[in-house]
């Protein structure tokens, strides 16, 4: 490998992880740069994978050290998101993929109008905690974006904002902290199934982690730095280019 492919990978890495930790869709920069290097989409898939859990337990621990971290909210909103991605997964080849796409296209047209509407109700900088009826609405919720997750990974971080976003009066960077958490903890389990059916790239898989924990230290500073206003600005953006991408050729 020349260092130029290693340049790419990393350099993808550094995106992903830092439009991940904000928004969500790095993940589509990473599977391109991996693709480019000449795997296969399912062992692609797999091994961005590896730099998806890398990434979200590196900013896990940046917002824990900030103090936006509740172990006990994040686990019960874990739990559910898991269970509904094994699920997903299990029942994701029924569904024909272009017409998933249009479908996925059309959601994110939808949050991109609800981010739009500002949800969060300009409650910048507040660490408010959920009450129990929030908490339970929340369960519920994560279960079918897990189930979501279950069928694609691209994307399924701008649906834990928008539900939270609906859900409580919490403000993105405190949102951010959970939704970091969820997904590394349902990325676990969809990466053992790659791992035990040998659909992984070690070396690319950990040169790309290298760059997506960069990243998410990067992003999830900037999240705590800048706060809302420059997160929903960031997610208008990803979100309109991932919609699009979806519709025309995805």
């Amino acid at each position: 490998m020349s260092l130029f492919e290693i340049s790419i990978v990393l350099f993808a890495g550094l995106a992903a992880g830092f439009i991940n930790t904000l928004a969500g869709g790095g993940s589509l920069i990473a599977m391109s740069a991996l693709i480019f290097m000449g795997l296969p989409s399912a062992i692609a898939n797999g091994t961005n994978r590896i730099a998806v859990l890398v990434q979200n337990i590196v900013a896990v621990t940046n917002f824990k050290r900030k103090g936006f971290f509740d172990l006990k909210l994040n686990l019960k909103l874990a739990i559910p998101a898991v269970i509904g991605a094994v699920f997903g997964s299990s029942v994701a080849i029924t569904l024909p993929e272009e017409l998933f796409n249009k479908i996925l296209a059309g959601i994110m047209f939808l949050v991109l109008g609800v981010i739009i509407l500002n949800p969060t109700k300009d409650t910048e900088n507040k660490v408010e905690a959920l009450n129990l009826k929030q908490q339970i609405i929340a369960m519920i919720a994560f279960f079918f974006v897990g189930i979501y997750g279950g069928f694609i990974q691209a994307g399924v971080g701008f649906m834990f904002i928008v539900t939270l976003s609906l859900i409580t009066d919490s403000s993105l960077v405190k949102i951010n902290s959970i939704k970091v958490f969820v997904i590394a903890a349902y990325t676990i389990s969809s990466l053992v199934v790659f791992i035990t059916n040998g659909k992984i790239n070690w070396l690319l898989g950990i040169i790309l982690a290298v760059g997506n924990s960069l990243g998410a230290y990067l992003g999830s500073n900037f999240a705590i730095a800048k706060g809302d206003r420059w997160i929903k600005v960031i997610l208008i953006v990803l979100i309109l280019a991932m919609a699009l991408r979806l519709l025309i050729n995805f």
